[in-house]
């Protein structure tokens, strides 16, 4: 027999229930959400919200667009078509694949109709396009309502996506009676671009709200897991205090107790520092930063001191000194540098000169380069 696995998934069913209850009041099909990276916002949507949708008869329809190596629109259209008709996504998802020059789509599609789609299309954002709508025909002829929750959605707000973000609306736009959305992402200053700035394809589709973050009722409920099985208790304060020394991050505060537990006779100010020595010096931290160029690192240092204006004389000049030149960089070296980290989802605009990082941990790890 089996072993069963421990779970140390601290539940949130009211949270859940409290989104699904906002969208049964009819007044708004799609929320957006927004909470910096490994602050449980994905564990919740993957193990609270999605089962508790599905249990008031949604079909569910979960794509990340973050941690896929395909372009949004594909992955987008690709989930859609294993939800509404799963015996034909192989056929699709083949075509999705093929070169733009070879797509060529005719008959039958998935056995829900006739279409005949032929296109030579140099831009594969199109084609996807014209998919999605085929997708969208499919979803009207069956009875079911959707759920379409995109993480990281705020990739969806990248220029080279605008076309396919302007279909997307498109399709849901006529569909909110029976297709609701949950747009979650990591980067505010992106989702509310997305969201309020009149020239995007999303422009007031949902409110955006942060996800409500865990707190003590997590640090409690995991301490009573711990004492549960060790027997070395943990306690209260102790943990506590390692939560808000790991930045409140729930990720990082089970490698925290994955530590305190193998190494029990240490206790937690050792399995605190043990842990902070890891997750502040993470390898992926130096990965990322080994692949920015001179100039955006130099900025990113001048960012994570914090409360600096880029673009002011000062630090212009310090720009300048740091990369070895004889005089200020100029501010289209410090724009594009900008743009490029954004884009990375790096950094994030709080307004005109400030930027934050958007990773807390990596903000510490680069202070210390």
């Amino acid at each position: 027999m089996q072993e069963k696995t421990m779970s140390w998934h601290f539940a949130r069913p009211a949270l859940a229930e409290k989104y699904l209850d906002l969208f049964k009041l009819g007044l708004t099909a799609a929320r957006g959400l927004f909470a910096r990276r490994r602050m449980g916002k994905t564990e919740f949507l993957k193990k609270d919200f999605i089962p508790a949708a599905e249990a008031r008869r949604y079909i569910t329809v979960y794509v990340n667009l973050w941690e896929l190596e395909v372009d949004p629109a594909v992955a987008i259209v690709s989930e859609l078509y294993q939800a509404i008709a799963p015996k034909g996504f192989s056929k699709i998802w083949a075509k999705l694949k093929l070169p733009i020059k070879k797509i060529k789509v005719s008959g039958k599609i998935l056995g829900l109709g006739q279409a005949s789609i032929e296109t030579g299309l140099e831009d594969n954002q199109r084609a996807t396009s014209t998919l999605l709508m085929e997708a969208m025909r499919a979803f009207d002829k069956v009875p079911f309502k959707l759920m379409l929750i995109i993480d990281e959605a705020q990739v969806l707000a990248y220029d080279q996506h605008s076309h396919f973000a302007h279909a997307l609306r498109a399709a849901l736009d006529v569909r909110k009676e029976r297709i609701k959305v949950i747009f979650a992402g990591s980067s505010e200053t992106t989702l509310r671009r997305m969201f309020g700035v009149s020239s995007e394809p999303f422009y007031n589709w949902a409110p955006l709200e942060p996800f409500e973050l865990l707190g003590q009722q997590f640090v409690e409920a995991m301490v009573e897991r711990v004492n549960h099985i060790s027997t070395y208790p943990l306690l209260l304060a102790d943990a506590l205090v390692a939560f808000d020394g790991l930045k409140r991050t729930p990720e990082f505060f089970r490698r925290y107790i994955e530590y305190y537990l193998s190494n029990p006779f240490e206790g937690s100010t050792s399995a605190l520092s043990a842990t902070k020595d890891k997750v502040f010096n993470d390898e992926s931290f130096k990965r990322q930063w080994d692949i920015l160029l001179p100039v955006d690192k130099v900025i990113l240092a001048i960012i994570a001191e914090g409360n600096t204006d880029c673009y002011a004389q000062a630090t212009m000049e310090k720009l300048g000194v740091k990369l070895g030149l004889a005089h200020a960089i100029n501010k289209s070296a410090i724009n594009n540098a900008l743009v490029r980290l954004t884009k990375k989802n790096i950094v994030t605009k709080m307004e005109y000169g400030l930027y934050q990082l958007e990773d807390e941990a990596f903000a510490d790890w680069v202070k210390c380069q």
